[in-house]
């Protein structure tokens, strides 16, 4: 959907590996064993790469690559690292032996803030399109405000290793300075969702010229922001998918919770509860009763130093702009009784102008086909109390709970990455990604429900290792 700059025009430059907002990765032995499709099919490499026009793109450019995963495109230029740095954990496994075709390209669009193949144009795609071809196709936005290829290590390897079709886009504004697209408060988060409806109607076409006959299944999966997409998608498009694995979505809620409910308060008083003194056991009590739970303090300094500030001011921007007047995004790190300052922010009291942004991109939990979701209890960016258990709950009383399975995850967070920096301590979700895809493929093939949502307890004993590579959803 092309939309016209807004606002302002400030480069922003992308903070080394780990600023802006979100998620993880996979982590099975390296494999290409993906299975045949029913008919035995298998297509001669990058056969038909003609053929496979993405409609409705304004550019596109086919490849055809000796190795889709990130084994092989990181060197042949075909992903940018940066989109996915810090993302995953240093141990995770890279699938290799994976042949294709790689399509990268945009749709229309008039905002700017993509830089990957130097195009400067938002809405940029990329799919990938395996000669082992299993008959699916998986559909993702990017997570935080990242581009195309941030979900790679994540998940697209796992998918292409499996013999999955992939496609990714970039939501159509990335970068700190998002909120500059759109002509209205809200518009740039919306236009995510069309985003992602279009590329997946695109992608679709593109594997049925590719591979001469439509995909058996299409799932959405993506995780932060990316998480949030599949659960609108399910909402809101049902007709597409056949399911979708939603890794800690954002919740969006016009009545609350949502960002500008919880991040406030951890601005507010995370700084006297670091600084210690008589304040200071009052400041933990109003983090904890704000969704931090007991247990997480640990990871409080990196969010407060990277994520909380960062995250609160460039969300508020976009569905509030008017709360800092002609300041754009606020002031980084502003002292509460500060003028405009973010760590004061009441979201209950203000206008309904900003309630009405919000309404462009509010969940209902109203899902049309079977969604696994799964979220770490010390997710201290989005705490669970006020993200996900509140979404499996807007789930239930839409009466869609028997198309839902939720699982809390002990001890993961929202960054995966962080359990390199605290070992034992943290859990990677990379895991419980494969599980719930595993699950998800069980439960359209075969009608085998998963298991019951439930909470998955850290394992005792359990090294950094194997945490790594387990995540049994019956745990």
């Amino acid at each position: 959907m092309p939309r016209a700059p807004q606002r302002h025009h400030r480069r922003w430059l992308r903070p080394a590996a780990v600023a802006a907002a979100a998620l993880t990765a996979w982590t099975a032995a390296p494999s290409a064993a993906a299975p045949l499709p029913p008919d035995g099919t298998r297509p001669a490499h990058c056969s038909r790469i003609d053929a496979a026009k993405v409609p409705g793109a304004a550019r596109q450019q086919a490849s055809c690559l000796d190795e889709l995963t990130t084994a092989g495109t990181v060197a042949s230029g075909h992903t940018d690292p940066a989109d996915w740095a810090g993302l995953t954990p240093e141990g995770l496994a890279t699938p290799r032996g994976v042949p294709g075709i790689q399509i990268d390209g945009y749709f229309p669009d008039t905002s700017t803030t993509n830089t990957n193949h130097g195009w400067n144009h938002d809405s940029q795609f990329v799919i990938r399109l395996p000669d082992r071809w299993n008959g699916g196709l998986v559909v993702s936005g990017a997570p935080g405000v990242r581009g195309q290829y941030a979900n790679d290590r994540a998940f697209g390897d796992w998918a292409v290793s499996q013999g999955y079709a992939f496609a990714a886009t970039d939501k159509g504004a990335t970068s700190a300075a998002f909120h500059r697209d759109g002509r209205t408060p809200g518009d740039a988060l919306a236009e995510g969702n069309l985003r992602v409806t279009q590329l997946t109607r695109a992608a679709r076409q593109v594997v049925a010229r590719r591979y001469q006959r439509p995909p058996s299944r299409t799932l959405a999966m993506g995780m932060s922001n990316g998480g949030y997409l599949v659960r609108r998608q399910l909402e809101n498009h049902p007709e597409l998918y056949d399911g979708g694995v939603d890794w800690e979505g954002t919740l969006w809620r016009t009545e609350g919770p949502n960002l500008l409910t919880f991040l406030p308060p951890a601005l507010r008083h995370y700084p006297s509860y670091a600084a210690g003194g008589a304040g200071a056991e009052q400041a933990h009590r109003a983090m904890k009763a704000a969704g931090y739970p007991a247990g997480s303090e640990f990871l409080w300094p990196f969010h407060h130093q990277y994520y909380w500030d960062l995250t609160q001011r460039i969300y508020r921007e976009e569905l509030d702009p008017e709360f800092d007047g002609v300041t754009e995004a606020g002031t980084p790190f502003c002292a509460p009784g500060t003028p405009a300052c973010d760590a004061d922010y009441v979201y209950a009291d203000r206008p309904g102008e900003v309630r009405r942004a919000v309404a462009k991109i509010a969940l209902t939990g109203r899902i049309g086909k079977p969604l696994i979701s799964f979220h770490g209890t010390y997710d201290v960016l989005l705490p669970i109390s006020r993200s996900s258990d509140v979404y499996a709950r807007l789930v239930r009383r839409e009466g869609r709970g028997h198309l839902h399975r939720y699982y809390r995850v002990e001890a993961g967070t929202h960054v995966d990455s962080l359990a390199d920096a605290f070992p034992g301590r943290v859990r990677p979700l990379v895991p419980c990604h494969r599980s719930a895809a595993t699950a998800l493929e069980r439960w359209l093939d075969d009608g085998v429900r998963p298991p019951s949502s439930r909470t998955l307890k850290l394992p005792e004993g359990a090294g950094p290792e194997k945490l790594l590579t387990h995540c049994p959803l019956n745990g």
